[in-house]
């Protein structure tokens, strides 16, 4: 990567020139180049219309494991590729084969063809390991004959394919989730055998981590918050690479576990505790079930007028979530300040006269609630606080590293988003 020279930057691109805004999705362009300077990132993009240079604030590399954003910052991709694994990828419109489950067929030395059903369609993508000196079939006779000699079964036929590809099960990590203003998501950032079917759960989590800290670093938050990012999610991505390269294998082997889906490629479990927001020796408390930097479980509520509610709807949106749970706690979420730029706060208060209500104590089993709660759960739907005694104090502490430093506005300012429910924003 070439730094831009900041005696020649603002020559380059004059302020109202700078800064393009919200632009659509554009095919056929090619990154050839990046360069970053002290407030921006140049992206030179060739296209049917020539080069281009786009300018932005920051940029996401989410191009897949070849990334060319990630060969422009020079970051090392860590990790091997076996030439001779290789995996026939086949969508393809299919009959005489149940819809509502996956199918795989293991066998020995490592064979495997597995089929999973493509939504709204009579199509599935076929998976064919093929083994290590096999031509890769490419006709569709050719493919169905590879189909009906390893399952056996001749009801399956194939009527079209639609697309495929031969498939290399990399086993990689970037040594940087990014360099300056520039950040790697996704396969960009890490690649791993197909066991476990973990490659779109992993990647999408990067983005949402990602996003909404760059949204608060937008609004004026510490950019400080954008190094949290590879510090939280890497050790995820060295987990699912471990995860997945020892189901691969263990597929080889014909081990019934290496099947087998749980808690694990759940992906519900996974946490960021001990990480820089949520540090083991740092002054939030736990409660009996959770750590700060846990994922916030679903509970069960109902609202003043007996609707059943759910948290993860509560939740669902770029927003963070403060709960107040009793009324030592429903006071202090009252004086709570918040800076009016950046992610928005939903307050709830769950207890009488106006909260919601927890009847059936599912709130109170998933958190391990004994007491005075005060909790704040972060817009990726992970616990950024908890506060089990000096509410205010403590979670004022949380919300400073995590929002823009701002004109705040106390509970008397807020807008009730549903009287009587408990919630405000």
């Amino acid at each position: 990567m070439r730094p831009a020279r900041s005696s020649t930057w603002s020559d380059r691109f004059p302020a109202p020139l700078r800064y393009r805004g919200v632009r659509e999705v554009e095919f056929g362009k090619e990154l050839t180049e990046l360069t970053q300077g002290e407030d921006a990132v140049v992206a030179t993009v060739v296209g049917p219309d020539g080069v281009e240079e786009i300018v932005a604030r920051y940029a996401v590399g989410a191009d897949g494991g070849s990334s060319a954003v990630r060969k422009q910052l020079d970051i090392g991709f860590v990790g091997t590729t076996d030439e001779s694994d290789r995996v026939l990828i086949v969508d393809a419109s299919v009959s005489g084969l149940a819809r509502n489950r996956w199918h795989m067929w293991p066998g020995l030395g490592g064979k495997l063809i597995g089929a999973c059903p493509i939504p709204d369609s009579d199509m599935f993508q076929w998976m064919i390991r093929l083994t290590p000196d096999e031509n890769p079939p490419q006709e569709i006779g050719a493919i169905i004959d590879r189909i009906h000699s390893h399952t056996r079964n001749r009801h399956i036929q194939l009527h079209e394919i639609h697309w495929k590809s031969v498939f290399r099960p990399n086993i990689r990590l970037a040594k940087h989730y990014g360099r300056g203003r520039v950040f790697l998501v996704g396969d960009a950032a890490h690649v791993h055998t197909p066991a476990g079917a973990q490659g779109l759960n992993t990647g999408m989590q990067d983005g949402y981590n990602l996003g909404w800290k760059l949204g608060q670093v937008l609004a004026g938050a510490d950019p400080a918050l954008l190094r949290t990012y590879e510090a939280e999610r890497q050790p995820i991505a060295a987990g699912v690479l471990g995860l997945s390269t020892e189901k691969w294998g263990g597929i080889a082997k014909l081990d019934p576990s290496s099947m087998k889906r749980g808690k694990d490629e759940q992906q519900l479990s996974l946490t960021y505790y001990g990480g820089p927001l949520a540090p083991a020796d740092g002054d939030s408390s736990d409660t009996s079930t959770l750590h700060v930097g846990d994922r916030a479980p679903d509970a069960r509520l109902l609202s003043a007028d007996g609707a059943e509610t759910r948290l993860f709807t509560l939740f669902r949106g770029p927003h963070f979530t403060a709960i107040a749970y009793g009324p030592g706690a429903a006071r202090d979420l009252e004086l709570l300040h918040w800076p009016t730029t950046g992610a928005r706060l939903k307050r709830l208060t769950v207890g009488p006269p106006e909260g919601f209500s927890d009847p059936e104590n599912t709130l109170r089993s998933a958190y391990g609630l004994t007491g005075d709660t005060l909790l704040l759960i972060r817009p990726d739907g992970y616990i950024g606080h908890i506060a089990t005694s000096d509410f205010l104090t403590t979670t004022q502490a949380a919300v400073r590293a995590m929002t823009p430093e701002a004109r705040s506005r106390t509970m008397s300012q807020q807008v009730h988003a549903s009287p009587g429910s408990g919630a405000t924003e």
